[in-house]
């Protein structure tokens, strides 16, 4: 794999070979099972197989595919535990890398963005990409000042191939859907599209880089690099070390777990309040935990790609504590009105505010207590809860409405939940929420 394909016929079949695929290793699988194998063993390999093939075809294709594998991949802690097994693996193989670009491509396109002289703008280059992602790959390198720096150079041909996999995955949304119970696969391809344009485009991340970096610069608790340079299609940013969230996720100490989980709840509220942005990437190849020789108080989080931000000028909206605080104050009635005046209940919908009450309270439990639990059980039986049709939280969900401007933040903060249990870390939430969330902080009596 050479370069990211860029024939959309190409990519295409590639994708549209998955349900194909999956279909023929069934048919094996049954075959096995009637030549006396066991269903538990023959179902167990058909699920790697499944997972192999999937995640493999959305990371060599990079684009569009590799960009949903890396959204789906936080949500990973919703899946019931004897499939989520031999899906892990393959999930998390995107959060972090993808087939690199070939050095001599690299080369080309640096040459066309920064002038043929570009390599007299670095001390050293590293030829072997550090990380590559859904629509570049990084190098390391020393900037002519002697600052080590991280060079994010952008494949050609990605804007064509993010909206090419992003249309067909969209048509096989149906083999997509059962992976994540309770996730409505279709609206969230239909959001990624949306976003192409900004993603593709490294001024408007350097811009919001740059917002972050000046917000935070020197405090105790979240980094982000500062921006050293950017051309079209090539940003320089300051090289970060540190572990990466997924080797804590994988094999990290409670310790690490919950210091990381704390950082994370916060910069979720924090950074939206403080710099009017909202970074829509939280999957945890974008984030790094800072340790030092201190204690675990003293650690920080670093934070990367900024290619995705939801604009919000006055912080997150003000409903989102409001309802908050009148649903744990069992405000049944107020969290309705609010919810219809948001657009959350079309006016044609009626509904019983216990009933919405009801719906709510579990999934907002990380609320309710100082420290809460984030474990992939919890995130399951919320999962299973709201997909289960025999539910009341199913039927009363398929009647409720997500509007445009609540759509990144939704997905942001699912997304944050999902990699918070995949961490399984203890987490003071609800302080963060109420030092970020004015309105959710309770009436004081007088």
């Amino acid at each position: 794999m050479s370069d990211l394909p860029r024939k959309a016929v190409t990519r295409t079949a590639r994708l549209a070979a998955l349900p194909l695929g999956i279909a023929g290793r069934a048919t094996l699988g049954l075959g096995k099972r009637i030549g006396g194998r066991s269903a538990d063993v023959v179902t167990a390999e058909l699920q790697q197989a499944t997972a192999d093939q999937l995640f493999k075809v959305l990371g060599e294709l990079k684009g569009g595919a590799m960009k949903f594998g890396q959204v789906l991949s936080v949500f990973e802690a919703a899946l019931p535990e004897e499939v989520a097994g031999p899906y892990r693996a393959a999930l998390t193989k995107l959060q972090d890398a993808a087939p690199p670009m070939p050095a001599a491509k690299v080369h080309a396109a640096l040459a066309e963005r920064l002038g043929k002289d570009w390599r007299k703008l670095f001390i050293e280059f590293d030829d072997r990409p550090a990380a590559a992602a859904s629509i570049g790959q990084v190098h390391k390198a020393v900037w002519h000042d002697g600052r080590t720096v991280a060079v994010k150079v952008q494949y050609p041909g990605a804007g064509d191939a993010l909206l090419a996999d992003l249309s067909q995955l969209s048509r096989v949304a149906w083999l997509l859907g059962p992976l994540i119970p309770g996730l409505d696969i279709k609206p969230l391809i239909t959001e990624l599209r949306e976003r192409v344009a900004e993603e593709l485009d490294y001024e408007l991340e350097a811009q919001a880089q740059r917002r972050h970096a000046e917000e935070f610069a020197g405090d105790p608790d979240i980094v982000v690099p500062e921006v050293v340079a950017q051309a079209d299609q090539v940003l320089v940013t300051e090289w970060m070390d540190g572990t990466p969230l997924a080797e804590v996720i994988a094999g990290g100490t409670q310790e690490e777990r919950d210091r990381a989980g704390h950082l994370l709840a916060r910069f979720l509220f924090a950074g939206p309040s403080r710099t009017g942005l909202l970074h829509a990437d939280p999957h945890p190849g974008n984030f790094r935990l800072l340790k030092d020789a201190g204690p675990a108080t003293g650690w920080r989080l670093g934070v990367l790609d900024f290619g995705t931000v939801d604009r919000l000028p006055g912080g997150l909206p003000a409903p989102i504590g409001a309802s908050l605080r009148m649903a744990l104050d069992g405000d049944a009635a107020g969290v309705l009105e609010m919810l219809r005046e948001e657009g959350f209940v079309k006016p044609s919908i009626e509904l019983d505010p216990d009933a919405v009450l009801d719906y709510l309270l579990p999934i907002i439990e990380p609320a309710t207590v100082d420290t809460f639990h984030f474990t992939r059980a919890w995130m399951r039986a919320q999962a299973a809860r709201i997909a289960d049709p025999r539910s009341p939280a199913y039927n009363l969900g398929k009647q409720l409405n997500l509007p445009p401007a609540y759509l990144l933040i939704h997905r942001v903060t699912l997304s944050t939940i999902g990699v918070l249990c995949q961490l399984g870390a203890n987490a003071p939430f609800r302080a963060e929420m109420l030092r970020w969330l004015p309105e959710f902080e309770p009436a004081r009596k007088v």
